[in-house]
């Protein structure tokens, strides 16, 4: 066992060194020098000046706004609440992994496009548009798409979690939405939209729930009591759901929440 592994050793190693020396020699480096190094300078093509450093900050600020649009799209539109409810859908009828999560995050997402696609629509108009024209500049159009997505949150999101945010910054009463600090609304939607998700999680999980009471006291009142009670009560929820056509009754509960 012993040679065998000394002897894959050996052998890697000099495919090793062979593939090396078959890359050194394409390159038209003699193998016997070390490979030449690559240096990435970023910004140095403007010494003294200040274009391309801002050039450079701009495109590193962009990078920056790419890599937190994730969370920007789960936290300031409606993607939180759906894919919660859609959760405890799943969670209540016991399926496991049934529908799969791409499958929940896929009509998640698209149920957050066709909800948010006035207010998506009014930042393209009013920001997007203008800007890609070059009639406004980055930051008239960041302050104008600002406006319809604080509208949209101001909305949905309750005076309460509002107030506690705008009372630990101890920031002046706002007059309107505008005058309201993102930092603050942000967080403050974020929770509302949490405890709406939760309270339709509640309302969605009793049905199923007395489902498994009733079919765990049949049950034990048969002294069947080693047969599993999800075994058996898993049919008829999946059963129950299809019957009242619960994706429909889900789905529009979700879009009626956002009517108002």
């Amino acid at each position: 066992m012993k040679r065998n592994k000394i002897s894959v050793i050996v052998i890697l190693t000099l495919l090793s060194v062979f593939a090396w020396s078959l890359t050194a020699a394409a390159a038209g480096t003699d193998p016997s020098n070390p490979i030449p190094g690559l240096n990435v300078n970023i910004g140095a093509g403007d010494v003294g000046g200040t274009g391309q450093s801002s050039n450079t900050i701009t495109l590193l600020l962009l990078l920056t706004v790419l890599s937190l649009a994730p969370a920007i799209l789960i936290l300031t539109t409606c993607f939180t609440r759906i894919i919660i409810v859609l959760g405890f859908v799943r969670t209540s009828l016991g399926t496991q992994s049934m529908p799969p999560n791409q499958v929940l995050v896929g009509l998640a997402l698209f149920l957050t496009f066709f909800i948010m696609s006035p207010t998506l629509g009014e930042v393209n108009q009013t920001a997007l548009q203008p800007y890609l024209k070059g009639e406004i500049n980055q930051t008239q159009a960041f302050q104008k798409a600002a406006g319809p997505m604080k509208k949209f949150m101001f909305t949905h999101t309750r005076q309460k979690d509002l107030k506690l945010f705008l009372d630990y910054t101890k920031a002046p009463k706002p007059t309107g939405v505008d005058d309201i600090p993102v930092t603050a609304l942000v967080p403050a939607y974020a929770i509302s939209e949490l405890k709406s998700a939760f309270q339709m999680g509640f309302m969605i999980f009793i049905p199923f729930l007395v489902i498994d009471m009733v079919v765990s006291s049949t049950l034990m009142a048969m002294g069947m009591m080693m047969l599993p009670p999800v075994m058996i009560s898993l049919p008829f929820k999946i059963l129950l759901f299809i019957l009242v056509d619960g994706w429909y009754l889900v789905v529009k509960s979700l879009l009626l929440s956002y009517s108002t």
